[in-house]
């Protein structure tokens, strides 16, 4: 079985933002440059879901959100903070973990799993503890890809 969802490297950034705005833009950045798409298409789907409630997880991970045509198979992309920003989370506790996912318009089962595979990882307390905790970005996409193997596996 292959992976819910793509990961690449350059996908898992340490960044600086001081609002869900900023947020939210670096995360379209990140996907536009990684994954070859157009930053403001990407960033208007998410704005769009998050209108419709807040991605905010609780205990300070949030799980952005869209579907683009754009796309064949659901990517990812990981941003630790380098502080907690507030994001009108379900807790009201700020974010300093968030995990965009991007799925195919037509993907309906595979981006509730894929989503579903993410809210597992970020709710394991040893795994969230450890990102948090990483020394670089190459040691948060290690943790990552690891996990992301395991249950492809």
């Amino acid at each position: 079985m292959s992976a819910l969802f793509t990961l690449h490297p350059e996908a898992v950034g340490t960044i600086r933002a001081d609002s869900k705005a900023a947020i939210l833009e670096q995360l379209a950045q990140r996907f536009a440059g990684v994954y070859g798409l157009d930053p403001a298409m990407v960033l208007e789907r998410i704005e769009e879901r998050e209108r419709l409630g807040s991605t905010g997880f609780g205990r300070g991970v949030a799980i952005p959100h869209a579907r683009l045509g754009e796309i064949s198979r659901p990517v990812a992309v990981f941003m630790r903070l380098a502080s907690p920003v507030g994001f009108d989370a379900a807790d009201d506790l700020p974010v300093d973990l968030v995990f965009g996912l991007l799925s195919p318009e037509q993907a309906g089962a595979a981006h509730l799993h894929a989503l579903a595979a993410i809210s597992r990882m970020m709710r394991d307390e040893r795994m969230h503890e450890a990102l948090s905790q990483a020394a670089s970005d190459e040691a948060i996409y290690a943790l990552l890809s690891n996990v992301i193997d395991r249950d492809a596996a």
